[in-house]
């Protein structure tokens, strides 16, 4: 009768009730297993995390250097009024711990970080501690199946897109305007087809060979200019993302949920982008959780949603060939422990395709 089994038995009754009633093909197993990496513990992070866990995915990693502010638990799930005393909590940490309470049997850790972003200067002082942040980094998204890219920032999720199309990783992005929202998922890397990697989890339909169709596009691919400091020039109002709050909710649900589709679909990250009524792109079979779209755009303005295919860009500043080749050749060139490897992260940067 020990309440944590208890819980844990408990948990997965919703999903094993799914899988016997409506979803006989529910793979329990690849969504206990998965590891998420999760860039980003505000307000999208939290519903994101809480999310996965409703879906039955165990192993999640929250990644955040701020700190619990005190305008923050309203709007943020994951965090009280007790995480914002005496200067607040660091935000991985109190998520990790909060999802610990709700569900003990989760392994949820935080990680405190700052994303190294191109357009930011750095002092020589901080050169070492960016260099060992980019390794870090690296590491984080080697050692997971799959990234949520939940930052404010344009220029925050250039180097973990960049990572992912190296590394071939699932990648989900969520971001919010006042009242209207982006989920998308990116296509695999350029070189997913010679590079493809096997994990921790069974992923047979997460690295297929390229089907030989075009790529989907990441985040940057529409982008004519590179991702320069977008908060530099805000006033005081600017410097916390302003949106209605129904807004988060619904972004991270959505994102989730295209997460488990991939997870689902027979061709996984190498699915073709579907769109509203459009022919399944795995044939007459239907995938489980119906269609796959590649962008998900909604507006609580015109309370509307459309989905949206972009294939991938010959000149995108963070997934083509030349940018993705031209980091692996620095990243195995340069020894990490070398004086040059500071300059490592500047000559791959956006600004240098100028």
């Amino acid at each position: 009768m020990d309440p944590t089994r208890l819980a844990e038995s408990a948990a997965d009754l919703n999903l094993k009730l799914m899988r016997w009633r409506a979803m006989p093909s529910l793979n329990l197993d690849k969504l206990s297993s998965v590891k998420c990496l999760l860039i980003g513990a505000g307000t999208l992070g939290c519903q994101v995390a809480r999310m996965l866990m409703a879906w039955g995915v165990r192993k999640i990693t929250l990644l955040d250097n701020g700190r619990v502010a005190m305008s923050n638990p309203l709007r943020q799930s994951l965090y009280t009024l007790d995480d914002c005393l005496n200067g607040g909590d660091f935000k991985a940490f109190a998520a990790a711990k909060s999802l610990k309470r709700i569900f003990p049997a989760v392994e949820a850790k935080g990680e405190v970080m700052a994303i190294p972003m191109p357009g930011h200067p750095v002092t020589n002082q901080e050169e070492k501690s960016v260099v060992d942040d980019c390794s870090r980094l690296y590491d984080l998204v080697d050692s997971h199946d799959a990234v949520f890219l939940l930052t404010d920032t344009r220029e925050s999720r250039w180097l973990p897109t960049l990572l992912c199309a190296s590394a071939n990783k699932i990648t989900i992005t969520a971001a919010l305007g006042f009242d209207s929202f982006l989920v998308m998922r990116h296509g695999p890397g350029p070189f997913s087809s010679a590079h493809a990697k096997t994990s921790s989890v069974d992923m047979d339909n997460l690295t297929l060979s390229d089907k030989g169709g075009k790529r989907l596009g990441c985040y940057f691919c529409n982008d004519v200019v590179a991702p320069t400091d977008s908060t530099a020039n805000r006033t005081l109002d600017q410097q916390c993302t302003v949106t209605r709050p129904g807004l988060a909710p619904i972004a991270s649900s959505l994102a989730v949920e295209l997460f488990v589709s991939i997870l689902h679909h027979p061709d996984g990250m190498f699915a073709e982008g579907d769109i509203t009524n459009s022919t399944s792109s795995s044939g007459s079979s239907e995938p489980p959780l119906g269609i796959l779209p590649h962008q998900i755009r909604g507006s609580l303005f015109q309370f509307s949603q459309m989905t949206l295919v972009g294939h991938s860009s010959n000149s995108c500043t963070a997934c083509c060939d030349t940018v993705v080749s031209e980091y692996q050749e620095k990243r195995n060139r340069i020894p990490a422990s070398s004086n040059q490897s500071s300059q490592l992260i500047w000559r791959i940067s956006p600004d240098s395709q100028n």
